[in-house]
């Protein structure tokens, strides 16, 4: 019995390192991806997922219909969770338009903008683009959880990524922001998914971090509270942007106004 028991093990062992070392994250994209606009509402047939080498650009989505992404993140994902989360923050980037408010502000703008030259310009366009990248991970939140995904696997994702040394100096993970602000708001509207919480050595890492965050963060009562106001907020910013999108039939606000500005719409 012992020997039959042993062989057992061994078997589920390989099974599973074999399993582990066969994940191909591109060929589940397009299947997590129709499972993500599924399960969440937004029927739209004619929409395709592509996974890229090249830098990601959505802004065309509206006329193409294709969500692509990066194979670059991909690299950092491990199973269909992971693979969810990669797709579900680009979904939430074209939900919000950010793609194609950028298009539109520099048609505006022109040439004549060097701003993003600038040392000041610089600073105004990384935070611009945290805000947006928080923005979407809000949104893929709800469209992970929707869909039956963990929503705590956007963290891991982003944890494995390469870390800065402003990041290594200050004792963060890798995209640390990012990371809490998808931790505080699962906490607050999916309080059952953090509970389950997620088996895995980068997340365990990453609660070690959260741990500290949130010592400090009790200990201020008027800091708790503004948190609690931003997650509140971002509720109901993302299911309002989710419904508009789903209403227009997978159409932003931004894409819309660029329609009409263009006569198509």
């Amino acid at each position: 019995m012992k020997k039959i028991l042993t062989l057992l093990f061994c078997a589920t062992v390989f099974a599973l390192q074999a399993n582990g070392a066969t994940y191909d994250p591109a060929k589940k994209v397009s299947e997590i991806g129709q499972n993500l606009l599924t399960k969440n509402g937004i029927a739209v047939q004619n929409i395709k997922f592509e996974v890229t080498s090249k830098e990601v650009d959505n802004s065309n989505f509206a006329s193409d219909r294709t969500v692509n992404i990066s194979s670059d993140d991909l690299k950092y994902t491990g199973n269909d969770n992971e693979v969810s989360g990669v797709i579900a923050n680009e979904l939430g980037h074209i939900i919000t338009g950010h793609a194609s408010k950028s298009k539109l502000i520099s048609s505006v703008a022109g040439a004549q903008n060097t701003s993003s030259s600038t040392v000041a310009g610089n600073l105004v366009e990384n935070y611009t683009q945290t805000k947006q990248e928080k923005e979407a991970d809000v949104i893929a939140v709800n469209l992970m959880a929707n869909a039956g995904y963990n929503p705590l696997a956007s963290i891991v994702v982003l944890t494995k990524q390469t870390q800065t040394s402003w990041n290594a100096i200050m004792g963060k993970p890798a995209n640390a922001d990012r990371a809490m602000n998808i931790y505080d708001y699962t906490s607050f509207a999916y309080p059952a998914k953090l509970k389950a919480g997620y088996n895995c050595n980068e997340y365990k890492n990453f609660l070690a971090y959260a741990d500290t965050v949130l010592q400090e963060r009790n200990a201020n009562k008027k800091q708790a509270d503004k948190v609690k106001k931003e997650m509140e907020k971002c509720r109901k910013n993302s299911v309002s942007k989710i419904t508009k999108f789903k209403t227009r039939g997978a159409i932003s606000t931004w894409d819309a106004v660029n329609g009409i500005l263009n006569g198509t719409k």
